[in-house]
């Protein structure tokens, strides 16, 4: 359901139940979505579920391990040049 900000803070305790309820809950300002409300268990579902950015990094494989081989030779040589239509 959409909330007008003024109806959300007049109506906060509905809101909530809402939310608790019935699922996120929207607040607009100016006709402009601006806020979500979500229940608290919503809430520690959706964040529960992500590693912490550390925890992420952390998970990554071991890079050390991989047998990456580079060709020895020198790189190939690229003109680089301006097209006409580009303009500086």
């Amino acid at each position: 359901m959409h909330w007008q900000l003024q109806e959300a803070k007049q109506r906060f305790s509905e809101l909530l139940r809402r939310a608790r309820a019935q699922g996120p809950q929207v607040v607009t300002k100016h006709g402009e979505e601006v806020a979500v409300v979500v229940s608290i268990e919503d809430y520690r579902r959706l964040t529960d579920e992500l590693p912490s950015f550390k925890e992420f990094l952390l998970a990554a494989p071991d890079l050390d391990t991989l047998e990456i081989r580079r060709p020895r030779e020198a790189a190939r040589v690229v003109e680089l040049t301006t097209r006409a239509d580009d303009s500086p």
